[in-house]
């Protein structure tokens, strides 16, 4: 089946926002601007997403599905958590000691994956309206219980759930209306309003937007779920927003959109050793370009073939690439006509 190009191109914008907003985290301390950059880029970065991955959900049923789902994201969970369990031993960061059941900083998202696809199983036979208000009022009311929280994604599982079941319901046609001049135009205002509302309100905690506390720890144990609501209307409308600028036509980097796994798993080696050596600053506006420019190129760099010749045995379980590179060398073949 030919790949849609919008598809793609989304999720190699969405995959860029993910390293982009990694890469300026840790600057977010010392800047205001950045940290209006940062939550205006977390609003709809994952929940945009989750809501493409709950589109291509719809052939969960099927006997297999389940086990080779388990060998696509659990899998890769462990074996990347021991990889990374390593690297930050050799960067000599603190907690290390983590075990499986605390998802290692990104890896949450392999954990979650694999939850909202079995949640899927029961979700799916309810009727859409029913079955989205369920999931919207589970995510709200999960806040409320003090110890759900990051062990085994958990809270994130259930609070970014209705995105992907949203991403479940929707069909095509009715996820590319956001390509009408008339949602375009809107999408403007939109993200303009969510900007300007983040300079002129007060500071929040990230954790808002990351989904991975309770209401008690965010310091609003009574108003917090309608604080989670405006956070779900906010972001549904910089997803339609966001996608309604994507492209819909190939371009030279609409092949990263099928290698955005490696992206993703992999993006991390380098920002965490950003954040250990503390080599990234940002004292002017060229600065910031550079950020701009450093994290498309690290999309560039684990989206290659060579990268991902290398990683595709932890990524996929797979050695293909690697048996490919290796047939076509000039020494096998010359070994193969010898005998």
């Amino acid at each position: 089946m030919q790949r849609e190009a919008f598809f793609d191109n989304a999720k190699v914008l969405l995959i860029f926002f993910v390293v982009f907003g990694h890469v300026i985290q840790p600057l977010t301390l010392d800047s205001d601007p950045i940290q209006v950059l940062y939550h205006w880029v977390y609003f709809f970065h994952m929940p945009a997403f989750i809501l493409l991955s709950g589109f291509f959900a719809k052939g969960i049923g099927s006997k297999s599905y389940i086990s080779k789902l388990f060998k696509k994201l659990i899998v890769p969970y462990i074996l990347f958590h021991i990889l990374y369990t390593g690297y930050y031993l050799l960067l000599g960061m603190d907690g290390w000691q983590t075990t499986f059941i605390y998802p290692r900083w990104s890896l949450w998202f392999l954990l979650s994956l694999f939850c909202w696809h079995l949640l899927l199983i029961i979700f799916k036979k309810l009727p859409p309206l029913l079955s989205m208000s369920t999931a919207v009022g589970i995510a709200v009311a999960i806040g409320y219980i003090d110890w759900v929280g990051h062990t085994l994604s958990l809270s994130r599982t259930f609070v970014f759930f209705p995105f992907f079941l949203l991403g479940y319901w929707l069909t095509k046609d009715q996820l590319l209306k956001v390509k009408t001049k008339t949602v375009k135009t809107i999408s403007i205002v939109v993200m303009s309003i969510v900007a300007i509302g983040l300079v002129i309100a007060p500071p929040f905690a990230n954790e808002w937007l990351l989904a991975s506390h309770s209401y008690q720890a965010l310091g609003f144990p009574v108003l917090g779920g309608g604080f989670r609501l405006g956070v779900f209307v906010v972001a549904t409308l910089m997803i339609v927003s966001i996608l309604a600028w994507v492209p819909t036509k190939h371009n030279i980097f609409t092949h990263i959109g099928e290698k955005t796994l490696y992206v993703y798993l992999l993006h991390g080696i380098f920002i965490q050793f950003f954040r250990q050596t503390e080599l990234l600053k940002v004292s002017n506006f060229f600065d910031m370009i550079g950020l701009v420019i450093i994290s498309f190129a690290i999309v560039l760099v684990l989206a290659s073939k060579p990268v991902r010749m290398v990683a595709q045995p932890l990524v996929e379980g797979r050695f293909t690439m690697l048996r490919e590179r290796f047939q076509s060398s000039p020494k096998y073949k010359t070994s193969n006509t010898s005998t």
